[in-house]
């Protein structure tokens, strides 16, 4: 009992004192509550978003700062197009036709018509030999051919009435044969006085003057040659045999013709002969195209670049030759994503074309986009400034590859 009642007494104690109120402390959080205005809070929230939008700003311009900028690169079309498919080699060109002028009748050249080096047409006056000697004997045959004639008529009359032997009229016939085969070669005699070009050609330089006398075994007058077309000679590797025979006949075979310093259009002629035998010790085949050459740029004996075209390549994928790069791995472009970005492509080249183009047969599609220049400074993803690509150095709106 003794322990129960220091409870007893502080219960006692409890009920006995007066309960404290909880109002006076609210009324004062609520004046405190009515002291802080709205517009601070406003205000703090603008203060609290302008700050984080500095904050954020700032990072932003962290970020951009650490990202290198855009590479300058000039860039191009992939484009298609028929190209062909061809071999080059090294070859000469020769006359179509060569022509020697010798005398056919002995005699003294009166006369030469013509210009050392210039151009002559069939049947132009070359040399005249003097005919005086060859008009004689021709002006006697004629007069002895008229004579037989007479008595191959009487003999004929005679004959009808029986007057005369057989054996008389049979002469009398041998004689008109014989006066005009005689009269015949008189006159190709005298023509033989005056020497005319067989051909249409460039003439060169004369061997003998007026006053010399020539014939028959003199050496040659002068020489003619024709110039248009004129023969394109160059070999095949024996290598690449396998691909000509493949192609040998077809009917986009043909043959290109240039100067190697360009400095005229390439002439595309028709392939005229090719040699059936491998030549011992080279290993080289013979052939020969026929070239057109009306302004007579190309010359015999002239040496010239010449592209043996085969087939040709239907849709072929094209790209600047510059664009083709190489590395351990093999032959790559670098292709233009639409972020501007660059992704390294391995690619399959094929041959170069005209223009500076070079086909490629697999890695890149017509349309895509490729780095011409600038790709040294250039990683797989990094990104770029496109510019168009001009290969001549200025801007072209007509040129195929530009880039749009």
């Amino acid at each position: 009992m003794k322990v129960n009642a220091p409870i007893s007494d502080q219960k006692i104690m409890d009920y006995g004192l007066p309960k404290r109120s909880s109002r006076p402390e609210t009324k004062r959080a609520r004046t405190a509550n009515q002291r802080i205005p709205k517009w601070a809070y406003l205000l703090f929230i603008l203060l609290a978003g302008f700050v984080t939008f500095r904050i954020y700003q700032h990072r932003a311009t962290e970020v951009k700062a650490a990202q290198p900028a855009p590479r300058p690169a000039d860039v191009a079309k992939v484009i298609t197009k028929d190209v062909p498919l061809y071999l080059d080699e090294i070859g000469t060109c020769a006359a179509y036709e060569t022509v020697q002028m010798p005398a056919q009748v002995s005699g003294v050249i009166i006369g030469r018509h013509f210009q050392d080096g210039s151009e002559v047409k069939k049947g132009d006056l070359l040399f005249t030999i003097d005919p005086r000697p060859f008009q004689a004997v021709l002006d006697q045959a004629k007069a002895q051919a008229e004579l037989d004639e007479v008595t191959l008529k009487r003999q004929e009359d005679l004959r009808a009435r029986k007057v005369v032997a057989q054996q008389d009229y049979d002469i009398a016939l041998a004689n008109a044969q014989k006066s005009k085969a005689a009269t015949e070669a008189a006159q190709v005699n005298l023509d033989f006085c005056f020497i005319k070009s067989p051909i249409n050609g460039r003439i060169g330089l004369r061997n003998v003057d007026v006053g010399n006398l020539v014939g028959p075994s003199s050496s040659t007058l002068v020489t003619i040659q024709g110039l248009d077309p004129i023969y394109t000679d160059f070999t095949v590797a024996e290598n690449d045999l396998p691909l000509v025979r493949k192609y040998l006949g077809g009917p986009n075979v043909k043959v290109e013709t240039y100067l190697a310093d360009g400095s005229i259009t390439p002439r595309v002629g028709d392939l005229y002969f090719i040699d059936y035998a491998v030549q011992p010790g080279s290993g080289t085949v013979k052939a020969r195209g026929v070239t057109p050459n009306p302004d007579r740029s190309l010359w015999p004996s002239e040496f010239v670049l010449v592209r043996f075209i085969l087939d040709t390549l239907k849709d072929a994928t094209l790209v600047p030759s510059q664009a083709v790069q190489i590395s351990q791995a093999g032959p790559f472009v670098f292709v233009v994503k639409s972020d501007n970005t660059v992704e390294l492509r391995p690619v399959t080249p094929g041959q170069r074309q005209q223009g500076d183009l070079t086909v490629i047969e697999k890695g890149v599609k017509p349309d895509e986009t490729v780095v011409v220049t600038g790709q040294l400074a250039l990683a797989p993803g990094a990104k770029i400034a496109p510019q168009p690509y001009a290969p001549d150095g200025t801007a072209d709106s007509k040129s195929a590859m530009s880039y749009e």
